[in-house]
């Protein structure tokens, strides 16, 4: 089975797709235009399909002539609040934009549903598309779990990529590793609560400022006092409001941050030290904090013999120098990990930004983040390699 040449007589559709999609940019879990969009192409498909979240997500079924297991991928399709400033002529013009590639990933999958369904022979089980709205903000993927995504049948593996640059690995190259390859990411939130006051008279407030200054210090003081320097984790702090005049003790402050890990335990101990530091030192100073944590997104975990059963097939399809071994994991976060978190997967990288005048890259979520289409056909070969080897 040539599954390179089964890509490329689809890349021309694919590239279309990823353009048409590129000027529909729609936020968090509210994605009807990309969902009627996704919708036409199934239906020209031909492919079973049901949504889910009230409209704002697809699954797509596709049973082989065989019963076997049952294998998903995973493609998130929403956008981000950023005004566009590539110049493309297929440009997005409603204040929104594909800054992370999930326009690209939505193409791949559908895609891949072309020539899944041409090949339904080829198949011993069923794969399932997932199409997920919300990745960036607030998560989908917990959502379309709990309204039965991988259920009926149960789905026994997952497999899902990004596009871009999130992780440094050798331009169009595949890029993987076992366990953690993408940290948990959550959010906590404290509000320092005082005694509001005249500037000029301080002795009469509890100052929430000094006191929010004090947490904010302490906080820091996890990562490099109470966690083992050879585990990863990050805390930072990305708001601080409180106050409106100059001359003005406030009543209250209200800090909000972040905290990223590669490891539970890691997680859990940083969420009871936060509240506990915030708490104390509120009291040491007459005031009081709430803090609440936001236990977002998990550490995205790839099953360890199934990433080696992805490499191996990757390798097979793409050569023995496709695939890049990842050293170190992203401390950014992603909501596939509750998907692989019910099932065995991988979840990789495929090295495709941009290249500019000088090979200069823009980042992800810039409002001139670009991709590369011409390498879409690696990261559909990787997919489809192993889905075919799995279902075999």
């Amino acid at each position: 089975m040539d599954i390179i040449k089964l890509v490329k007589e689809k890349e021309e559709k694919v590239i279309k797709i990823r353009r048409d999609l590129h000027q529909i940019p729609e936020l968090e879990l509210e994605l009807p235009k990309t969902m009627e969009y996704i919708s036409k192409v199934l239906d020209e498909i031909g492919v079973n399909y049901k949504k889910l979240l009230n409209g704002n997500a697809i699954v797509v079924q596709i049973d082989g002539e065989q019963e076997g297991k049952c294998i998903a991928i995973r493609a998130d399709s929403d956008a981000l609040p950023v005004v566009e400033e590539t110049g493309l002529p297929f440009a997005s013009t409603n204040g929104n934009m594909h800054a992370c590639g999930h326009d690209g990933h939505t193409a791949m999958a559908l895609g891949a549903c072309m020539i899944l369904n041409e090949n339904r022979d080829k198949l011993k089980g069923t794969v399932k598309i997932f199409f997920q709205p919300g990745e960036e903000t607030p998560g989908g993927a917990l959502p379309m779990i709990e309204e039965g995504c991988m259920e009926n049948p149960k789905v026994d593996a997952v497999i899902g990529l990004h596009e871009g640059c999130l992780i440094p690995i050798e331009y169009g190259k595949i890029g993987v590793k076992t366990g953690a390859i993408m940290a948990s990411a959550d959010i906590f939130e404290i509000t320092v609560k005082g005694k509001s006051s005249h500037a000029a008279t301080p002795h009469l407030s509890a100052d929430p400022i000094v006191v929010s200054s004090e947490i904010v210090l302490g906080l820091q003081k996890i990562i490099s006092r109470e966690i083992n320097p050879i585990s990863n984790a990050v805390l930072t702090i990305g708001i601080i409001r409180g106050g409106t005049a100059h001359n003005v003790i406030p009543e209250s402050v209200y800090i909000k941050g972040t905290v990223r890990t590669l490891d539970e335990k890691v997680r859990e101990f940083i969420a009871k030290r936060i509240e506990e530091i915030a708490d104390g030192i509120a009291k040491t100073y007459n005031c009081e904090a709430e803090t609440i944590y936001h236990f977002m997104y998990p550490v995205v975990m790839n099953d360890e013999k199934f990433t080696e059963f992805f490499i191996e097939n990757t390798k097979e399809v793409l050569g023995e120098d496709s695939v890049e071994i990842i050293k170190n994991p992203s401390m950014g976060g992603e909501d596939v990990a509750y998907f692989l978190q019910r099932a065995k997967g991988t979840y990789f990288m495929l090295s495709n930004p941009k290249l500019h005048e000088g090979d200069k890259i823009y980042p992800h979520h810039h409002s001139k983040f670009d991709v590369e289409e011409s390498l879409f056909y690696k990261g559909m070969c990787a997919v489809l390699g192993t889905v075919f080897k799995y279902l075999s």
